[in-house]
């Protein structure tokens, strides 16, 4: 009798690895299947996601572009820095600015007033209170009030508005 079941016992053993070579070979294929799955989504979201994107970019540029020209950015360069006396401790406020036009030539004609913009720059964003200039508000009527006195100066000077909008690339208070 142990000879009868000793050949039955080997051939369970070499029953045994197959199944579990088999079992590992489904799971290999699922996780594969299943990556390539993931791959393929998410490609055809984001392709799909990138035409649109590029559908409504080219809209808006060609709606724009009979009406208005490109922005020109001129930024001022060193950055402004100025002090504040503020409740007896030294405060400062450096800013660094750029100026938004849609015509070059007259960008180019205000460059040759830039130490009058630069001393105007200066003596506006001197003259501010350092408290109001901590709010989002205050921010933002300094910018205007810097965009005014630009433009004031390049209709005086150059004879029309050179500069659309004076922006604030980096605004630190200290």
């Amino acid at each position: 009798m142990a000879k009868k079941e000793e050949p039955q016992a080997s051939a369970d053993a070499e029953a045994k690895p197959a199944g579990k070579m088999k079992l590992i070979i489904l799971i290999v294929v699922a996780l594969l299947l299943a990556v390539g799955l993931s791959v393929g989504g998410t490609w055809f979201l984001l392709k799909k996601d990138g035409d649109q994107a590029e559908a409504s970019a080219e809209a808006p540029a060609a709606v724009s572009a009979p009406g208005k020209q490109a922005a020109i950015y001129e930024e001022l360069t060193p950055a402004f820095v100025v002090n504040f006396d503020y409740q007896g401790r030294p405060r400062y406020m450096q800013v660094s600015v750029a100026l938004m036009s849609r015509d070059q030539a007259a960008l180019d004609a205000l460059k040759v007033h830039m130490p009058v913009l630069r001393n105007n720059l200066v003596m506006l964003f001197s003259s501010q209170d350092f408290e109001a200039l901590t709010t989002p508000v205050g921010m933002e009527m300094l910018r205007q009030q810097a965009t005014a006195s630009v433009q004031e100066l390049a209709q005086k000077e150059t004879g029309k508005q050179a500069v659309e909008q004076v922006l604030f690339t980096n605004l630190v208070l200290q």
